[in-house]
Parts: C-alpha cells; structure tokens; sequence
C-alpha cells in the first residue's frame, strides 16, 4: 500500500513494538517483567526502608513514654519516681481520663490531683468542683490559671509569675516544714480571701502552695503554683520527695486525672481549635520554616532563569514520518482507522475553506451542503467521501485518499 497524499492530522505518534491490534489502530509496548521491576524498585525500595525503620524503632521503645506528669512516664518531665515511692508506703495510684471518672472515684479516703486544669473545658471543670465539694478527700490542682481557678478555687487568684525556683517555707503547715525548700516556684503565685489557708513558699510576698479547707469536714484543696516538685529530674532535689509525698500520700488511694483531648471539647458552643492545642514555641518555629521555604522557592527560582530552547538532535521530515505511519497502519491492517483519520483532516481543513466553525466541521449536516455549493464536479459526492462507510481494501484507501485531495483542490480553486 502506497502512503497517502497527505499526512493525517493525528495527534498520536505510533510507537514501535508488538501493536495491541486494529480495532483501534493503536499500538503499545508490551510490559515486561524487567521493565515492570526496574519501574517500582525504587518504591519497593523506599517502602522496605520505611518498614524496617519502623520495626527498629518499636523494638528500641522501651515503652516507658507516656508524657508531661503522667505517672507511668520515666521520661525527665514524668512522675513514675514518685507513683513508686508512694506505691512503697502503701498509696495506690490510679489514672482517669475524663472528668466523670475521677469524680466517681474522689472519696474521703482519696487524693485527687488534676495534672493540666488549664486545659479542662467549663463541664469538666464543674464536674471536678463538684467532687472537690461533696468527697471530703484532697484536690490537688497543678499550676492552674484564672480561667481553671474561677471554677476549681473561686477564692484563690493569679498573682503573676514567681521568680524564685526553690522558695523556703515561710508557713506552719507541718508538710511544707518538715519538707524545707522545695521546687514550687518558677511557675505562678498566688492570693487568696479563703478564711483558714496555708499559705506556704511565697516569693515577694505571695505564696506558690496554698492549703485551702473544703466546705466537707475533713476534705481540703492544694494550689501548686508550679509541677516541678513531682517530675522525675527533680524528686531528688532539695525537699521535693518529701513534699511530693506529704502533699499526695495523705490518704490510701491517689486517683491521678490526665484529661484526655475529649475533655477539651465540652464547651458550649463549638470545638477546640487545633490551634489552641499547638505550644507556644511551635507558633514561631512554623513562622520561621514558612519564611525559610519562601526564601528557598525564590532563591531555586532566579537560579532557573528564561526559557531556553533545545535543539532537536535529528530532524525528521515530514514525508519521512508520514511513511513511516503508512507502514505501521499496513502492518496492522488499519484501513478503518487509516481512512478515520484521512476523513477528519480533511473536514478539518475543508471547514476553515468553506467558512463553517470548527466546532460543527464533523457535523454531515452542516459540513456537506457547504462543501457541495463549492466543489466543481458534478459528480462528486462529499457526503460519501468526508462521512462514508471504511474502505475494503487497500486500493479503496488509496483511491480515497486520492478522491479527498482532488475534492478539497476544486474547492480551494473554486
């Protein structure tokens, strides 16, 4: 079979190789296993390093992070040395998460200490002030601010930030003498209008522990104004065990409560912010990575530079790449999809001749009768020849080749 007059205006470029068949007289490379392999290696790979990172660190976890004041963490900011220590003096510590289980388990023979109270929202914050209110036991709150003191500790306020880390007792409460300086400090201090209170380690004159007696006889509450007294790194130092256990071993049972992220979302009106849940630090450490990865995209940027354009190694002529096409369809017997093509490009072409938009060049109802007005034989059927049935041999698809040139010369010249 001779190649067409004219090249077919087809996007696609065949490709050499096995051809998929001539249904549709296209043509792909078959996969090979190889081929298939040294595609997803590389994926393969990534996936195995993933996979056995992750394998080694699981094993090398010794399972002792639990984190900040959690009394199963042996991690510096952890509390398991002092869950021991009372755990030898016969005090059982039990950890809750949410706020109604640590109101069923206050009792008068109970501690009941709140690890983060700032971060309980206005329903658990009741519920505590509740148990604080009937149980007659001790409530230990940790470090909490205005917001957790207004619902936990109504007589007791925020009086700034504490400058000294180790103040000396400075009150008659037999705990806070017999314990000496301790690590309550660094963290807040306090005032109080509650008629009874200890007033223990004050630093400029306002204390960081307050003993306030609760409205149930024998039942009390502590304000630590600072947590560093509990954590492991510190237990050791001057009479931070000794305080730590007066403080928590005065009743049998220890119920330690670690609010969990649900009891940050009780409030009226919505969710927690995800935000609100980010420390402080990462805030600026996000900033800076933002204004890092700006300065890196401009920076890649100027180094790319203007468009430039490459040159081709070989160039191809067009009759070249037209023969070459010829052949691939007579290999796979494409006539059908040959005379598809042929057909197309010279509606096309036909339609910016005889003035139809191109977005109706396909349509035999438009295309026709505007070809037809300007072809110059009489005989010439352009409905046949631009929308007729596929040539059923290769001589046919010569001659129609030949027929759709001839067609679209008389209407050039006409």
């Amino acid at each position: 079979m001779t190649a067409p007059a004219r090249s077919p205006a087809s996007p696609e470029t065949p490709a050499s190789g096995a051809a998929s068949g001539p249904a549709d007289g296209t043509f792909r490379l078959a996969a090979t296993p190889a081929a298939v392999w040294r595609r997803a290696r590389g994926v393969l790979l990534a996936l195995a390093v993933l996979a056995t990172a992750g394998i080694v660190l699981a094993a090398l976890d010794p399972g002792g992070r639990h984190g900040r004041l959690d009394p199963r963490s042996a991690d510096p900011s952890g509390t398991r040395a002092v869950a021991a220590l009372l755990r030898d003096r016969g005090v059982s510590t039990r950890i809750v998460t949410t706020a109604d289980a640590a109101a069923s388990a206050a009792g008068p023979g109970t501690t009941l200490l709140v690890a983060r109270p700032d971060l309980l929202g206005p329903r658990a914050r009741g519920t505590i002030r509740s148990a604080a209110d009937l149980s007659g036991g001790r409530i230990v709150l940790l470090a909490p601010g205005s917001t957790a003191l207004r619902d936990l500790a109504p007589s007791v306020h925020t009086a700034g930030a504490s400058r000294t880390d180790t103040p000396a007792p400075g009150c008659a409460l037999p705990a806070a003498r017999t314990a000496g300086r301790a690590d309550t400090g660094g963290g807040l201090r306090y005032t109080t209008t509650g008629a009874g209170a200890a007033a223990c380690y004050p630093d400029g004159g306002r204390p960081t522990l307050l003993v306030l007696p609760s409205g149930t006889a024998g039942g009390d509450t502590v304000v630590a104004g600072s947590a560093a007294f509990l954590l492991n790194e510190d237990l050791a130092r001057e009479g931070n065990a000794s305080l730590a256990l007066h403080l928590l071993g005065s009743r049998p049972e220890l119920v330690w409560y670690l609010p969990s992220p649900a009891e940050l979302r009780d409030g009226a009106g919505g969710d927690t912010a995800l935000t609100d849940l980010i420390p402080a630090g990462w805030h600026w450490a996000l900033l800076q990575l933002l204004v890092a990865a700006v300065l890196a995209a401009l920076w890649r940027a100027r180094r790319l530079g203007p468009l430039v354009t490459e040159r081709l190694p070989v160039a191809i002529r067009a009759s070249e790449a037209t023969e070459g096409r010829a052949r691939l369809y007579r290999r796979a017997d494409a006539r059908e999809r040959a005379a598809t093509v042929l057909r197309a490009a010279a509606r096309e072409r036909l339609a910016a001749l005889v003035g139809v938009p191109r977005s109706a060049c396909h349509d035999p109802a438009v295309l026709v009768p505007a070809v037809s007005a300007r072809a110059a034989g009489p005989d010439r059927d352009a409905a046949a020849l631009l929308f007729g049935l596929p040539p059923a041999s290769d001589a046919a698809l010569v001659a129609l080749a030949d027929h759709l040139d001839a067609l679209e010369r008389e209407v050039r010249s006409s």
